[in-house]
């Protein structure tokens, strides 16, 4: 059984993805502007969890002016939640870089959108393909696991040779009439039928095709390297309030959270909490604590690391100084601010409670 047709497989994906494609709010539209904010906000996020804030995102920022205008704390805020904060500055980036360098209007072109901060070569063929129709593949996960079991690829797909390799495959199979809709086809096929661990090959419209089905080891391709666990991390914070205010410092970009608004603290590393967080405070906010009682337990896992530890009520010993990356605010105001979605919540808890005006 040789490669599969690349006519064959356009024709048969093409005339199953218009029958059985899901409605998504970026498929009904051409503008490069939504389909961009698409792509960029559905790198390493489902769906599902994904549509309400591509939806609520557009609503504040509905077009790449309004995007560039903003302050880079609105755009946070509006993307909190959803993680990987660092695509939310790159778009930010990207829409000032398409406002200063390219006079407001998407480049229309695979290098001119390669060009634009986070983009990479699958968010690039993305947009170039489905909102302009320009013939070049976009190879993300679900499109790597289609690829390797219809081309039968047992080597690790993870490795830069075979990455290529796929990309070639890709790029012989794109059509050239309708390089979006078959983007889009490949992407569907992976995410609804494909699927990693239980391919439904009977429902699959290039099941004939399919070498790895063809040789009974749909199940065991692609063939990659396994993810490392997140590795556990102890960590503190401080509540330091006084007043009705709050003590919060900006994470600094490059870090986990980074850009947002936090309590101060972070991941621990002497033997003591207490001291600890004392010298975090001092060197994130240049002030000194009295370490009160804990006030919650902290319990979270992002994709590298598992944070478990506490955050603890603190009193300053006398008013912090204001700066870039540090804010002593109003409780109200604070919850206004793009936040550490963990430490809203600890403000939140501080509502009604007598004793939060007089400390």
């Amino acid at each position: 059984m040789g490669d599969p047709s690349p006519n064959e497989v356009r024709a048969r994906l093409l005339t199953w993805y218009d029958a059985n494609r899901r409605d998504l709010p970026w498929r009904r539209t051409r503008d490069p502007y939504r389909i961009l904010v698409a792509e960029y906000l559905l790198q390493r996020t489902r769906i599902a969890s994904g549509t309400p804030y591509y939806e609520r995102f557009l609503e504040r920022f509905p077009t790449v002016r309004d995007l560039a205008a903003a302050p880079l704390d609105d755009v946070l805020a509006v993307w909190e939640g959803l993680g990987f904060y660092g695509r939310a500055r790159n778009l930010h980036a990207a829409a000032q870089s398409i406002v200063n360098r390219h006079r407001g209007e998407i480049p229309r072109s695979y290098d001119g959108l390669a060009s634009l901060p986070g983009i990479g070569p699958y968010t690039a063929g993305a947009v170039a393909s489905i909102a302009f129709g320009i013939p070049v593949p976009a190879v993300d996960g679900n499109v790597t696991r289609v690829i390797a079991r219809l081309f039968r690829i047992r080597e690790n797909t993870t490795t830069g040779t075979v990455r290529r390799r796929i990309s070639e495959i890709a790029e012989r199979l794109v059509s050239p009439e309708r390089p979006g809709a078959f983007n889009q086809a490949l992407m569907e096929l992976g995410a609804t039928v494909c699927t990693p661990v239980a391919p439904s090959c009977v429902h699959c419209p290039v099941e004939r095709f399919c070498l790895a089905r063809a040789a009974g080891e749909e199940r065991e391709l692609p063939i990659s390297s396994r993810p490392r666990s997140p590795r556990a991390v102890t960590v503190v914070f401080g509540l330091v309030t006084a007043n009705g205010r709050v003590l919060l410092v900006r994470r600094p970009r490059g870090q986990l959270l980074g850009g947002l608004w936090a309590l101060p603290g972070g991941e621990r590393n002497g033997p003591s909490e207490s001291a600890d967080l004392k010298g975090s405070i001092r060197s994130q906010a240049g002030i000194e604590v009295r370490v009160g009682l804990r006030w919650s337990r902290v319990k979270r896992t992002f994709s590298h690391r598992k944070w478990s530890g506490s955050i603890y009520r603190c009193a300053p010993v006398r008013r912090p100084k204001e700066t870039e990356s540090v804010r002593w605010v109003p409780r109200e105001e604070a919850l206004s601010l793009p936040l550490v979605p963990f430490h809203r919540d600890a403000i939140k808890a501080l509502a009604g409670l007598e004793s939060f005006e007089s400390r």
